[in-house]
């Protein structure tokens, strides 16, 4: 991001706590124009504090956060104005129909794209012609899924937004996060649902009991992280002694399980003046990031205490 670009979300020093509880602690994190960044973490890590304070719902205790250059909490008006919301649990008005919360939601957000409206209610396979009190949860999440995409707001904000969805209508709605990064709009993801973040973020931040445990790229995370490898050869194993990053070696007819860390490429020419027969190698899922943070994170606390 260009020093001279302001960033479409920056959270600075942003503390939140309620009473002795800590909800967020000094999170530090820029969100550039265009990017689609996930925030990770179990039930009480801190993403919902993270997004209602961005939101200007929560005041902080310390620190602000910023949507474009607009202090949050200090002006939510113009703030609200640069962007669109996609809750986890989304309540309607039971006696409009579809179509009519669709409408007033456009307009309290200040205008909306009727065309746009059109073509996301068909390819949610949505029926706006029904009463509120009779949609499903997964219905009603279309409702707010719909009302924030047809606004082609610069900043989308998202906590859990695809709760409730078939796998068809998330794999629709992951269709329409790309198209709308490559239309220049920003995405800030709140989710418990590894895969979805795994499909469309750019980068990862990871809450852990409120504070930031790591945040970077897919690719840096898993560099920084194991490697299962698996091999067939033919004559005696290789010899692996020495070999950097190389552990939990396991030898057994004609078969080698290990997992490696950082580079490979010391690995592969250890294999390489062997008889190897076939090898795989298998980086982790962010789902294997995820808990390897926890359980790093948790280690470390305990050794600290």
């Amino acid at each position: 991001m260009a020093g001279s670009e302001v960033a479409a979300i920056r959270f600075v020093e942003t503390t939140k706590h309620y009473g002795e509880v800590v909800g967020l602690e000094r999170l530090t994190l820029d969100v550039g124009g265009g990017e689609i960044v996930g925030l990770l973490g179990p039930n009480g890590a801190g993403k919902t504090t993270a997004i209602r304070t961005l939101l200007g719902l929560l005041k902080p205790t310390a620190g602000r956060a910023e949507i474009f250059g607009i202090d949050a909490w200090q002006h939510p008006v113009d703030a609200h104005r640069k962007l669109a919301y996609i809750p986890g649990e989304f309540h309607v008005w039971p006696q409009l129909t579809g179509g009519q919360i669709l409408d007033l939601l456009g307009t309290v957000s200040g205008g909306y794209d009727p065309a746009f409206r059109d073509e996301l209610i068909e390819r949610f396979n949505f029926d706006p012609s029904k009463r509120g009190r009779s949609y499903s949860k997964g219905n009603r999440q279309k409702i707010a899924v719909i009302a924030a995409l047809m606004t082609r707001a610069p900043l989308l904000v998202m906590d859990e937004p695809s709760s409730g969805l078939d796998p068809l209508m998330t794999a629709t709605f992951q269709d329409c996060l790309r198209e709308a990064k490559a239309a220049g709009q920003t995405i800030f993801l709140s989710s418990h649902i590894l895969s979805e973040v795994e499909a469309v973020c750019d980068r990862v931040a990871v809450l852990r009991q409120g504070l930031l445990v790591e945040h970077g790229t897919l690719a840096e995370l898993r560099h920084l992280h194991v490697n299962t490898v698996e091999a067939t050869y033919l004559g005696a194993p290789p010899d692996l002694d020495g070999v950097p990053g190389v552990e939990d070696v396991q030898v057994r007819d004609g078969r080698i399980r290990l997992h490696v860390t950082g580079s490979t490429d010391p690995l592969l020419k250890a294999l390489a003046r062997a008889e190897v027969v076939s090898i795989q190698m298998r980086e982790p899922t962010l789902e294997e990031l995820f808990h390897a943070y926890y359980d790093e994170t948790s280690h470390a606390a305990d050794t600290a205490a």
